[in-house]
Order: C-alpha cells, then structure tokens, then sequence
C-alpha cells in the first residue's frame, strides 16, 4: 500500500518537478526549506543542519534557513555552481483556510544574478549563449546585471577567443552539441543545455524582436549575423525560463565588431596575463594599470584590455584626453574626487527595471547622479574637444533627482519594511498616520484633559485592554455627570467604562496606523520605482560615459606614478621603443633595485626579425613579453613605460611563450607548442607582431632547431613580413643572420666572473656564444657534485661534437647546398625520401605538415643508421 503524501510535500514535489535541475527554496512561514538531495547539497554547502520530516511515514531529510538570511546564503549556493528557484508564498497565509499558495518567482543561476554578494564590483557576470552554424559559430553575451548585451559571430579560434575575453559564468549550449562543445573549447565552462527547437533562426528573430518591440534588427546592425542572433534569442529565451521578466534596462544589441581591435588569440591571453594567471599569486597586468576608481570604470578598463583598438584616430584622441589630464592636475584630481562619490550606475539602474532595488540604492543613485553635474561642468569647459564632446552627452538629470529628493527620506533604510523611507511633507494622509502613531498619547492626554473640563469629572481615565479596545473609566459617584452621547461599553463594582465616537474613531486610526504607513510607504515607492524606470537609458548613458572618463584618469594617473610615457602613433610599419620597461616586473622589483629598460626596433624592410639568444634567466622572456605589453597598452589608449615609443598600429599579437602541458587532454608539451606555433603561422598579417621564445625545445636537439630554423625562414620568407622577435637558447640559429637580410642577431648582456655569471639584462647587437646552463644550475643550488659531473660531461660532448660542426651542417641546409656525398647515391633509402620530396606540393603545404614530413624522414634515416650499427 501506497504511502499518503501531506498535501504540504504533494504542493512541494509539484513544483520540483517543474525545476528539476534546480535546488529549490520551498518557502514554509518564516523559513526557507530544502527536502530530499537538495536538503544534503543544501546542508553541505552552507553548513547548516541537516534534519529528516515525516512525510506520510517515510522520513525527507530537511535543511533550512530564515527567510530574512536569504541574501546570506544564496550568494554561497550560487557560487557553488548550483542553479536556485526561489519559491515564495504568493498569498497571505491568514486569508486561506487550505494549503497557502506557492510558486517559484525567481530561478537564480551563476550567469543570471542580480545579488551584490554574487557579483564583483569591477567584473562583468556574462551569462552567454553559442550556436553551431553551418559556416560559423554565433555567440552572444548578456550581463543582466548591467544590461550589456553584445553578439558576434565567427570560426571557432575567434569565438575561442571571446570566450577567453568573456569568461562568461555560465554558457547556454545545444543538448546535442555537448561533444562538439568540448571538442572546440574544453571543459572549463559552467554549461547548461537547452533542447533543440530553442536555437531556431525564427523563434530568435521573433524573440528579439519581441523584446526591443521592434520590426527587424537592422536598427542594431545585427541582422547580417545569423548565428549570432540565434545566440542572442536563446539568451532572452533562458531569462524568461528563469522568471525574469522584468528587463527594460537591456535596451540594445551591440556588435562586437571583430575588425575593430587588435587580434590575440587564447594563447596570447594567457601568454601575456593580462587580466587572469594560471600561477599561483601572480600579479596581471590590469592589477598593476587599473586605478579606476568606480565599478563601472573598472569593468570598461578590462574590456579595453581585452579588446585594443586598431583605429590610429580613436586610440590618439585617448592618448590626447590623458594628456590634457596630466597637463591639468588640478583638473584630474576634481574629476576623481566626484567619481568617488559615484556608485555603480549601470547595477543601480539595472535594479530599478528589475524593480529589485531598496530605497537605500535609489538614494544612492540620486547622490551619483549629483555627483555626475560638477563632472559635466568641468568637461564641457576643459578646453579639450573630447572632453567637452564627453560633458555634453552627460545627462544632468535634474528631474529624476529632484523627483527622489523629495519623495524619499535622505536616511531611507535597506529594507523598506523597516518604515520611515517616505519624506515628510511628501503625503499629507502619511505624515497624519505618522502623527497617530507617534503621538497617540499625547492625542489622548489633550481628549482627557478636554472631556474632564466638558464634564466636570475630575477622576476620569481613559485606557484599553485587548477585549474592548479604547475606553473612558468614570466612578460610580460620578455617573450622573455622564454625557448622553456616551455609549456604556462594560460595567465594573466601583466603576462604568464608556466608549465615545471621537474615541472610536481614532481608535481605528491608531490600530491600523502602522499597517497603513507600511501601506502607504510600498504604494509610493511601486510607483517611484515606475516612474524612474523612462531615466533608464539616460543613466546607462551616464554609466558609460564615467567608465570612460574613469578609465583615461586611470591613465593619466599611473603614468603620473609611474613615469610613463606618450607614444607616437603614424601609419608606418614600425615598432621603435627606447628604454622599454616591463609594466608588471618593475613593479615587483626591490626599492633599491632598478628595471634594467632596453630598446627594440621592429620594421619589415630592415629588421623584420631579431633572433635573441642568451641564457636562461637573463630576462629574454621579459623582453618578448614587455614588447607586447607596451604595444597593446599604447593601442589601448595609455601612455606607456618607455623613454620613448614611434610606432604603427598593430592589428594581431601572438605569442609562444613559455611550456605549458594540457595532460588532462592528452596533449604533451611539445604538442602544445606546436598547436599554438601553427595557429601563429597560418593567421599572420602584415601588420603583425609575432613573439617566440624557446620553440623547439620540447624535442630533442636536432628536432628543435630545425623546426625553430623552418619556422624562422618562413616568418621571413612570408609575404606580409610579420615583425618578429624569436627568443631561443639555440646558438646555432644565429648563423640564419648570414644567409637571411631582415634576420638580426641580439643576446642578453652576460658578465663572466671568475666561477658565476652576472646577468645584466641588457639587448646587445650580436648572438651569444655560449647558455651558461651549468652556472644557471649552481645559482638555483644545485648539489656540488652534480655541478662536477656537469661540467665534465660538457667538455667530453664539446670534443666528440663540436657546436662549429653543427653549425656548419645547418648552414648548409639553409642554403640548400646539403652534400649528398653523405649518403651512398645508390640506396634505396635515398631514392624513397627524393621520391618522397618531389611529390609534395610545397604550396599548399602548412608548416605543421611540413614538420611533421620532416619528422617522418629522420625516423627513416634514423631506422637506417640502427641498422648499420647492429651490422
């Protein structure tokens, strides 16, 4: 026999069903319930108790909270990856005799949050959606926090890209599309998975369109974008699931626009770490730029670092903007003092259209909207064309401040429960509940003292209990001074208790005061929230326009502290730094110690490739890196850390730097590299910036300086000429600078002392001769009798192979005067690899092939010489 179900847990497993990926908060009275395996994820979590029900004779585990220590432990849940429907009741408890109605007003995700205590002040919270086209991926980002909605579509290294940019906290994909998913972009993601029929072209289209109430797209320049649109409609799809209905702050759809900033591809990303580092405690580059003062600031700093611009025009009216600002110091520090003083726009505004904001964050966002008028007036007459251009699309806003001012209590609390978040004076029937609420006493001290003179009765009392309310007590000896409109309410021994219609009447206004000031106070502000809602995009306008102006002060005040610089921006292809300093480094670096800066000159017609060799430790990377950094901060719109910096916009950084396995899947570090080195070779243009350190050294010695030969001499041989600096502790490449004229030789400075080595960092013209790996070994504390038995081992090989014959082998295959006197002529051997090479066609060959060919002809010469040797 089936166990009965209450009708509480039948009410509850109903609406479960309905969430069923989903930890669901059953509101029961002042508490918020989870049953069953949400109960023991719930427990876990939020390290709670964790307790059992009756539920018709079976036990249900049950974990709970208080209802007002919501905003305690959602946040916890959230960030512990869970999805969360919040279930409340939806009507009065004490106005039903059955079960009391319930039902789910909110689905709270990782990428659907509008919680302070989920979301970081200066970062995005991008819920994002991604479509498999037929010819390209459509992707689609949306911060529903901010209201920031942007698409794009593309291959899937540019989408791969994105996602890197992004990192949104949760992806929308196809259900079906899991495996392909994985196979483009890996398993970091947090994924949900939507059925099919969601990621239809109409239906997006028709959503979309829907929301903006609009026609077409056109108006957004996203209608070519079919994949992208088919992203963003499966965005709006997933709010409405998620019971968020309320979103007139998404106002827009926004283009990322892939031509209009400087490619870099995830390898670069995370090569360069400019915003996140796998290291454990290593510093980025936007924690060591950003001194940005407002979240919305912070945020736009971020994606500016992600996405430099290629524009030379819209990067230079930047740079002249942080000019003028360290020009006018006095200047630059009012327009920081009134920043601070603004709150986060963008998540305010969000909150009203949401209408989950409280009075406390309505006042806020009148003080930041008055912090906004002093700024607007001291951009409109600051003398430069941008800035003033930048005040004069700041909204003032006078109406919607005055309008708060004087609906609001400036001291408005959190929680409009707490009452006293109208102003005075605003409603007269408000400010008259107030008076009864507050003054009753003195109310019933006036009517007493007014009825003893009426009457004559000097002993009367007026007082209440909880069976007859408000009464007037008159003694017996005094009951013929009673006056006729008096009602008798109760008769004691010595005395009568009265009732009077005055005293009925406030009765009635004193008992239901509180429950009509709380009334009153929440019809107010409903329609405050309404009216504010038409400012919305004039505050989202102003929230950009401060991130902005947050950002360039940013600029113009670090480069005050750091002593950085204006670069020079001109159509030419070349990159000329003087004194370069790496941003990160020198920061970390001892008071008493300074950066050692050095000069690189890049440019396709003389030195197009500069070939550095040195050992390890001697700041090679560094050198790669800073170059990188310094580029992409002057097209970002900052000044620079470099005595001095000409250059040619770039429009794509990449960089190999450093050896990084992806063992989880399968890939060794040489693989790695050579993936990452591929994507290099197949995506350069002619105004591209390549940085290469160490390729080759994931293989062995022979391997590696071929490759790193190969792919040298295909940088250089390519068409566009791609700017290029190669870091390699392969000596034998310096030899390339003969046969090829745009390839020249740099080392890093090393002093010789009597038995170490002193790194002095320095670019010096001309290769180095020798890796001082040894001496690298003895200052990292290698045992003593290894660095003996190092050290005897490196003579015996320098006399058994000398590096000059090596060198020598090498220039003759870069010159293709290779000696077949090497092999017997007649060996079967040799026709098969000249057979083996007249069938390749060169032209459409990648350089990955080609290596990988290569590696396919030692194999057969190396199974030959074994063959020799057992002979």
């Amino acid at each position: 026999m089936a166990k009965k179900e209450t009708p509480l847990m039948k009410q509850y497993n109903t609406i479960k069903a309905k969430y069923p990926d989903a930890l669901l908060l059953f509101r029961v009275g002042d508490f918020y319930e989870t049953f069953g395996e949400d109960a023991v994820r719930a427990a876990g979590i939020l390290n709670i108790t964790l307790t059992a029900r009756n539920n018709g004779g079976d036990q249900t585990e049950l974990a709970g909270f208080p209802h007002h220590s919501l905003n305690t432990y959602l946040p916890k849940l959230v960030k512990a990856g869970c999805r969360v429907a919040i279930c409340d009741q939806l009507e009065d408890p004490k106005q039903t005799k059955t079960i009391v109605k319930r039902g789910v007003t909110e689905l709270v995700t990782p990428g659907v949050a509008l919680n302070d205590d989920i979301l970081q002040s200066k970062s995005n919270n991008f819920l994002a959606a991604l479509h498999f086209g037929k010819n390209a991926i459509g992707i689609a980002f949306l911060d529903v926090s901010t209201g920031e909605f942007l698409t794009s579509e593309g291959d899937r290294d540019y989408i791969d890209k994105l996602l890197q940019n992004f990192q949104p906290s949760e992806l929308l994909i196809q259900k079906q599309q899991k495996k392909l998913f994985f196979d483009s972009f890996g398993e970091d993601f947090h994924l949900f998975y939507l059925d099919d029929w969601v990621f239809q072209d109409d239906y997006a289209s028709e959503t979309l369109n829907k929301h903006f109430n609009t026609k077409t797209l056109k108006g957004f320049g996203v209608d070519h974008l079919e994949n992208g649109i088919i992203a963003s409609g499966v965005v709006l799809h997933y709010l409405s699931e998620t019971q968020h209905q309320k979103l007139d702050h998404i106002s827009r759809l926004q283009r990322i626009a892939e031509d209009a900033y400087v490619w870099m591809d995830r390898f670069t990303i995370r090569n360069l770490e400019l915003y996140f580092s796998n290291a454990q405690n290593a510093v980025t580059l936007l924690q060591v730029i950003d001194k940005t003062i407002s979240a919305m600031g912070g945020r736009m700093l971020k994606r500016w670092l992600a996405l430099p611009l290629k524009n030379p025009e819209k990067i230079i009216e930047r740079h002249e903007v942080v000019s003028f600002l360290l020009d006018n110091p006095v200047l630059l520090q009012k327009v920081q003092h009134h920043i601070k003083h603004i709150g986060d726009l963008e998540r305010l505004i969000s909150k009203v259209a949401t209408a989950k904001v409280n009075p406390r964050e309505v006042i806020q966002l009148k003080n930041s909207l008055e912090a906004i008028v002093p700024i607007k007036s001291l951009a409109e007459n600051s003398g430069n064309e941008a800035l003033k251009i930048l005040g004069e699309q700041l909204h003032s806003c006078d109406s919607l401040r005055e309008k708060i001012k004087e609906t609001l209590n400036e001291e408005a609390p959190v929680n409009i429960l707490k009452g006293n978040t109208i102003a005075p004076g605003y409603s007269e029937d408000l400010d008259e509940l107030r008076a009864i609420s507050k003054g009753g006493k003195q109310y019933l001290d006036e009517m007493l003292e007014r009825e003893t003179k009426r009457t004559g009765i000097t002993s009367l009392k007026i007082a209440s209990n909880n069976v007859f309310g408000y009464y007037i007590e008159v003694r017996n000896t005094h009951k013929d001074k009673v006056p006729a409109g008096w009602i008798r309410k109760q008769t004691l021994v010595n005395a009568e208790r009265y009732i009077t219609e005055e005293l009925k009447e406030y009765e009635n206004k004193i008992l239901g005061a509180e429950e009509k000031i709380l009334a009153l106070e929440q019809e107010y502000f409903s329609k405050l929230i309404a009216w504010i809602a038409d400012y919305i995009k004039q505050v989202q306008q102003n929230a950009i326009l401060i991130g902005r102006l947050d950002c360039l002060c940013s600029f113009a005040q670090h480069a005050k502290e750091n002593n950085y610089t204006r670069p020079l921006l001109d159509d030419s292809f070349e990159i000329d730094i003087k004194e370069g300093r790496h941003p990160v480094i020198e920061k970390q670096l001892p008071p008493d110690e300074p950066f050692i800066p050095n000069d690189v000159f890049l440019d396709r017609n003389e030195q197009q490739i500069i070939m550095i060799t040195g050992p390890n430790m001697s700041g090679k990377s560094a050198i790669l890196r800073q170059t990188a950094l310094i580029v992409l901060l002057a097209q970002i719109g900052s000044f620079i850390p470099a005595g001095a910096v000409r250059m040619g916009c770039v429009d794509r950084i990449f960089t190999r730097v450093g050896a990084s396995d992806n063992i989880s899947m399968g890939e060794s570090t040489f693989m790695v590299e050579m993936n990452e080195t591929a994507s290099i070779l197949n995506n350069i243009s002619e105004r591209s910036l390549v940085l290469l350190d160490e390729i080759g050294r994931g293989t062995s010695t022979y391997d590696g300086i071929s490759i790193a030969w190969a792919i040298s001499e295909f940088l250089h041989q390519h068409p566009g000429r791609p700017k290029t600096l190669f870091a390699t502790h392969y000596h034998e490449l310096n030899e390339m600078a003969e046969t090829f004229d745009r390839i020249k030789n740099y080392n890093v400075s090393v002093k010789e002392l009597k038995d170490n080595v002193l790194f002095l960092r320095k670019l010096s013209p001309g290769g180095s001769a020798h890796s001082f790996g040894i001496h690298v070994a003895k200052m990292a504390g290698m045992p003593k009798q290894v660095l003996q038995r190092a050290n005897k081992m490196l003579v015996k090989l320098e006399k058994s192979h000398s590096s000059d014959e090596l060198s020598d082998k090498i220039k003759q295959v870069g010159n293709e005067e290779l000696q077949l006197s090497f092999f017997n002529l007649d060996d079967p051997l040799l026709e098969e690899i000249r057979d083996e090479i007249i069938d390749l066609d060169i032209d459409t060959l990648t350089p990955v092939e080609a290596l990988m060919k290569l590696n396919e002809i030692k194999r057969m010469l190396v199974r030959k010489d074994k063959l020799r040797l057992k002979k």
